[in-house]
């Protein structure tokens, strides 16, 4: 069966606890009775990745997020260090083309790209996650924008940059500028991990989707023309495996195929005060779809102003949407846009 869907509906925290128990046991009585105890363990110390919801070594992610514009042309194709990101946007530019923007903080690749230009939405975007956002540059109302906003930005070009991003030799100009993540993050330790950005379920089975969610094995969600990807639900990866326009698989330069263990579809209007560059309207509120393991939620997305996570919650209940720990992508789907769900 499919369901296809036309028309208009995000973060929170989760904080999980572990506790340890124990009882006395005391040993046989005697004449002079010297009781035995059995010591109550201690647990050990837990910490779960911001973006992500999974356990994690404390103290391992003291350090900032690293947002990039990264460039989704064929030309750029496979990327590099995209299947590494916690969380990725997907959004419309100009011709029907989409870009991403890609968050890393779990797992700082060591080189990432091919980055591009900033757009009029990616300050909404970025600037709950704070720490650093990299792209290679953009029209200079656009650029002011993102420079207005609390996140450090590092452009392509500017002084000090050069032994930073560079253009690699085997992809085309301009889908070639790359980024050293980790000497990145080496470079500005000054600034402070993002915040959660999600409601994570501390497992599968308590996932928000795992109770009331409908069986589905994939989707699809046409941004524009000619941007239709898809999504199918592989049992074996445990994950949402991502297809471009014509059913291809998409690859990164590892040769793993681009996944996600939850994918959101969140509509949102388009608008065009900048001419022919469109912009999604992330701030406000709309419909949503979840896809977590094999299943699939309507939902609600909130976001009350640019420095704020966006709220999802289940459109039938109104509780907060609990993803499974993992990275997430989200599909930003114009109001023209379709998004199409098989069921069985």
């Amino acid at each position: 069966m499919i369901r296809s869907i036309s028309g208009l509906a995000t973060a929170g925290l989760l904080v999980l606890a572990l506790a340890g128990c124990g009882a006395p046991n005391p040993a046989e009585t005697s004449a002079s009775p010297t009781p035995s105890e059995t010591a109550t363990p201690t647990p050990e110390p837990v910490e779960y990745a911001p973006l992500t919801g999974e356990i994690v070594e404390v103290g391992s992610l003291a350090h900032a997020s690293i947002a990039a514009k990264i460039d989704n042309h064929e030309d750029a194709r496979p990327q590099i260090g995209l299947n590494q990101a916690d969380i990725v946007f997907e959004e419309l530019v100009e011709g029907g083309l989409t870009r991403y923007v890609a968050i890393w903080h779990s797992e700082i690749p060591k080189l990432y790209g091919p980055i591009r230009s900033i757009r009029p939405m990616d300050p909404d975007i970025v600037s709950p996650f704070g720490g650093i956002i990299t792209y290679s540059g953009g029209q200079q109302k656009f650029v002011t924008m993102m420079k207005d906003t609390v996140v450090r930005n590092i452009i392509h070009g500017s002084t000090g940059t050069g032994d930073l991003m560079y253009r690699i030799t085997d992809k085309i100009a301009p889908h070639n500028v790359v980024v050293k993540g980790q000497q990145l993050i080496a470079e500005n330790t000054d600034l402070a991990a993002p915040l959660p950005a999600f409601s994570f379920a501390s497992n599968w089975a308590t996932a928000s989707t795992a109770g009331t969610g409908i069986v589905s094995p994939g989707f699809t969600v046409r941004i524009g023309e000619p941007s239709v990807p898809s999504w199918k639900w592989s049992g074996k990866n445990m994950a949402w495996v991502r297809f471009q326009t014509g059913g291809a698989r998409d690859m990164d330069s590892a040769g793993a195929q681009l996944r996600a263990t939850n994918v959101i579809v969140q509509r949102v209007k388009e608008t065009h005060e900048y001419g022919y560059v469109p912009r999604a309207n992330v701030v406000g509120t709309g419909d949503a779809w979840i896809f977590t393991g094999g299943k699939y939620l309507e939902a609600t997305w909130t976001k009350t102003d640019r420095a704020s996570y966006t709220v999802y919650t289940d459109k039938a209940t109104g509780e907060p949407i609990l993803l499974a720990p993992g990275n997430t992508w989200i599909e930003l789907m114009p109001n023209e846009g379709k998004l199409t769900i098989r069921t069985p």
